[in-house]
């Protein structure tokens, strides 16, 4: 089997184009405990933050979490009436459910059809793929989900660890990282 040759690569925030939002999306499992928690936000293509929301979802796989921070943050873009939404998340096995767009992965089919149905509205939705790297503020909201009550709340863009987050993806601070190539 030939070696896989591997590059350093700059990770960072990349705005969306302008008309668009992104929505920033990350679940987050405690182990061994499972406690899990998803959060998110909604972005301009200047770097505002025009919503963000984080979820204690109890005990569940970090699968159902990524799919559940997805599935909130779409339902937010649509509530705000935005229609050309980017969706990046880090985890390409939530990514590969929500574009089958089927409820064959029974252990997450509910959740499948609910972010189905989302897509399958008037709007026009991209997904992605972004490394953890470049997700550093929905990391950070996943996070902060699990000190919060059962459910999902609204989360105040003042927190300071947030807004730094925000602040180094406006200025363009970047992180390396090793890929496969």
């Amino acid at each position: 089997m030939p070696e896989r040759t591997r590059s350093e690569v700059q990770v960072g925030w990349i705005p969306p184009p302008e008309g668009w939002v992104q929505v920033q999306t990350d679940g987050s499992v405690l182990s061994p405990s499972g406690h899990a928690a998803a959060g998110g936000l909604v972005r301009d293509c200047l770097g505002r933050c025009c919503a963000a929301f984080a979820c204690n979802l109890g005990n569940c796989s970090i699968t159902a979490a990524e799919l559940k921070g997805a599935a909130v943050g779409l339902e937010i873009a649509w509530e705000k009436g935005f229609r050309h939404v980017e969706l990046k998340l880090d985890s390409t096995t939530a990514i590969t459910i929500m574009k089958k767009r089927s409820d064959d992965d029974h252990r997450h089919g509910l959740l499948a059809q609910h972010i189905s149905n989302l897509l399958n509205r008037e709007w026009i939705v991209s997904i992605s793929h972004v490394y953890r790297e470049g997700n550093q503020a929905a990391d950070f909201i996943a996070n902060f989900g699990r000190n919060l009550t059962f459910g999902t709340h609204h989360v105040d863009v003042d927190i300071h660890e947030l807004c730094k987050w925000l602040d180094y993806d406006v200025m363009g601070v970047s992180q390396p990282r090793f890929i496969n190539i």
